[in-house]
């Protein structure tokens, strides 16, 4: 191999050289590029998720305190009024006092119950399908509504966070139950086998065409679709007028 020989096949080695060394900076480039782009949209939905958890906590705080408040007013003080009447015109007749001790004892109650709600440690430390019996308990309790829990397999742990969330989906389905549907029934059933939790919530109200559901409406149910994302649970929500309305919730845990 002559001189000319080894000057080209060093400037075509140099090339070729250079070649690969800049597509493999290019490469590495892009890599670190879409990498980044990946932790910063991972930091976003971290960021995300964490805001929405505490929104989430902070509306059920206020739900909560709003619920006692109603029950403090509308129930366990109208129950105390009633005792206090029953003992002004109870005299000395022994079954009018009788009946004054029977109400003070529901107020006793009651009051009992409420303070399950109050207590933040108590909140915190309840399961998923505690909470919701805590729910239906104060629905009969109050006489809302006929409301009824079941659940297949109900000792099961899940992640907190996703817990928290799940609990103010089904709160929101309540609320609007409450507030809309002028139903007499609610039914809950939780389900959970090898992994895999199912709940059904349905209420027997005057329900309504979904869609009619414009721009700004149904705040309540779109919150719950938008949560759901979240923790990556798929959520139907069914209503036909004059037949109830259901929500079914499917929740994968890792």
């Amino acid at each position: 191999m002559d001189e000319t020989e080894v000057q080209s096949f060093l400037i075509i080695f140099s090339v070729v050289a250079f070649s690969l060394a800049l597509t493999l900076i290019l490469l590495f480039t892009i890599f670190q590029k879409r990498k980044n782009k990946l932790l910063r949209e991972q930091e976003l939905a971290e960021n995300k998720f964490h805001e929405e958890l505490v929104e989430t906590q902070i509306e059920i705080r206020e739900e909560t305190l709003r619920n006692i408040s109603w029950e403090l007013h509308d129930n366990i003080g109208q129950l105390l009024t009633l005792a206090k009447i029953q003992i002004q015109n109870a005299g000395d007749d022994p079954v009018a006092v009788e009946e004054a001790v029977d109400t003070i004892g529901k107020s006793l109650t009651e009051l009992r119950s409420l303070s399950k709600m109050i207590d933040p440690t108590t909140l915190s430390s309840l399961s998923l399908v505690e909470a919701l019996r805590l729910e239906v308990e104060r629905f009969n309790r109050l006489k809302f509504l006929q409301a009824s829990l079941t659940c297949t397999n109900c000792s099961f742990e899940m992640d907190n966070k996703a817990e928290i969330i799940i609990f103010r989906m089904l709160q929101e389905f309540f609320t609007n139950t409450m507030k809309h549907s002028k139903a007499s029934e609610l039914t809950v059933n939780v389900d959970y086998e090898d992994g895999l939790l199912e709940i059904e919530a349905k209420d027997n109200g005057i329900g309504f065409d979904t869609d009619l559901l414009g721009p700004g409406k149904g705040i309540g149910l779109n919150n719950i679709k938008n949560r759901a994302k979240l923790i990556g649970a798929d959520v139907d929500i069914i209503s036909e007028e004059n037949r109830g309305t259901q929500l079914t919730l499917t929740y994968k845990m890792d």
